[in-house]
C-alpha cells in the first residue's frame, strides 16, 4: 500500500511510520515539524518526507497528486489547556486542516482515511466503561473538534464513498511523547523523573485515565486501513489507572520514592477515564498487548537516554 500520514514526524505518527515500514507499505510523511521531528523517522528508501501544514491546502493539494491508497490523517492540536486558551486556534488546525485533508483526498480519489480522535469527545460521562454508543458530550474545544472531525468523516463517507475509520484514542504514551514540549502526563512524570524535578499533581490524584501505548495504537491504525464503510472504534486497554497509581509504578521502575506537590484541578479536565474495546477486538481483531509497566520502563528509558543526548 502507498500511504500519506499528516503530522506523521509526531509522536504517534513516527510510530506509525516505521510500523508501516515494518509492514512493506511506502510511505510520505507530511508534517510542519511544529512539534514532531524529523530524527523520529527512519531513514528508509520506502519513505519520502514532505515539509508542510495541513492549513496549505496547495501544498496538501500538490502532494496529493502523486496518488496514494490511503491516508491517515493524525496531524492535529492535541492540547486540551491549549485549546481552553486559544480555541480558534485548535478550530483551524483541527478542523479546517482536516477538511483540506478530505478535499484533497476527494479530489485525487484518495478514498480510504484513518483519522485519530480522542476519548476527550465522551467527556466527563460516568457509564464507565464507554463504548462507542455513548453520546459525546466533550468538555473542551479539543474534544468538541475531534468530535466534530468524526461528523466530517461520516459525511465524507456517506456523500462520495469514502471507508473511513474514527479511532477514538485512550490516553497515548511512550517515547517521543512531548520530546519538543508539552506532552501527556506519562511524558511530564518521566521528564521530571529524569531531571530530578518534583512531580506536580493537579487536584487529588484520584483522576483516572486508560493508558494506552504508542506501539500498540501503531498497530491498531494500521489495522483499520482493511476495513470498509465508516467505523468508530475506541484504542484502549479497558483498564483505568489513577495517577497516584501511576506514579508508585514510576517508583518502582526509577527505584526513587516519589512524593507529588498537589495543585488545583484544571478546567476541562476529565476525573475518570476508561474506554470499551470490544469493538476493537471485534473488527480489528487485537487489543493492546503491552502491560503498563513494560510501556511505562520503556518510555522512562527513551526519556532518560533523550536527557543524556541534550546534556552533552
Amino acid at each position: 500500500m502507498k500511504i500519506l500520514i499528516t503530522g506523521g514526524a509526531g509522536f504517534i505518527g513516527s510510530h506509525v511510520a516505521e510500523a508501516a515500514l515494518t509492514r512493506g507499505h511506502r510511505v510520505t510523511v507530511y508534517d510542519d515539524l511544529s512539534s514532531g521531528r524529523r530524527e523520529f523517522l527512519p531513514q528508509a528508501e520506502a519513505l519520502t518526507f514532505v515539509l508542510g501544514d495541513v492549513l496549505d491546502a496547495r501544498a496538501l493539494d500538490k502532494v496529493c497528486v502523486e496518488g496514494f491508497d490511503a491516508c491517515i490523517h493524525l496531524a492535529a492540536q492535541t492540547m486540551v489547556p491549549y485549546s481552553l486558551a486559544h480555541p480558534q486556534k485548535d478550530c483551524q488546525i483541527n478542523l479546517v486542516g482536516l477538511l483540506n485533508v478530505l478535499e484533497a483526498c476527494r479530489k485525487h480519489h484518495i478514498g480510504r482515511v484513518v483519522f485519530s480522535s480522542s476519548a476527550a469527545v465522551y467527556g466527563d460521562n460516568t457509564a464507565l466503561p464507554l463504548s462507542e454508543t455513548e453520546e459525546p458530550r466533550p468538555l473542551s474545544p479539543y474534544g468538541l473538534t475531534k468530535f466534530t472531525g468524526e461528523g466530517y468523516l461520516r459525511l465524507y463517507s456517506k456523500l462520495y464513498g469514502f471507508k473511513n475509520t474514527c479511532l477514538r484514542f485512550a490516553n497515548v504514551y511512550g517515547p517521543r511523547q512531548g520530546a519538543g514540549g508539552e506532552g501527556g502526563v506519562i511524558s511530564v512524570f518521566a521528564k521530571a523523573l529524569v531531571k530530578e524535578q518534583p512531580l506536580t499533581v493537579f487536584g487529588d490524584g484520584g483522576q483516572t485515565r486508560d493508558y494506552v501505548y504508542v506501539g500498540d495504537v501503531a498497530e491498531a491504525v494500521l489495522d483499520a486501513l482493511c476495513l470498509d464503510g465508516f467505523n468508530i472504534i475506541n484504542v484502549s486497554t479497558a483498564r483505568e489507572t489513577s495517577l497516584l497509581k501511576l506514579i508508585d509504578a514510576f517508583s518502582e521502575i526509577a527505584e526513587k520514592k516519589l512524593k507529588p506537590n498537589f495543585a488545583p484541578a484544571r478546567a476541562g479536565d476529565i476525573y475518570r477515564s476508561i474506554l470499551a474495546n470490544d469493538r476493537c477486538r471485534r473488527l480489528l481483531g487485537r487489543t493492546p498487548a503491552t502491560s503498563l509497566r513494560e510501556g511505562l520502563a520503556k518510555t522512562y528509558r527513551w526519556f532518560a537516554a533523550e536527557g543524556k543526548e541534550l546534556s552533552k
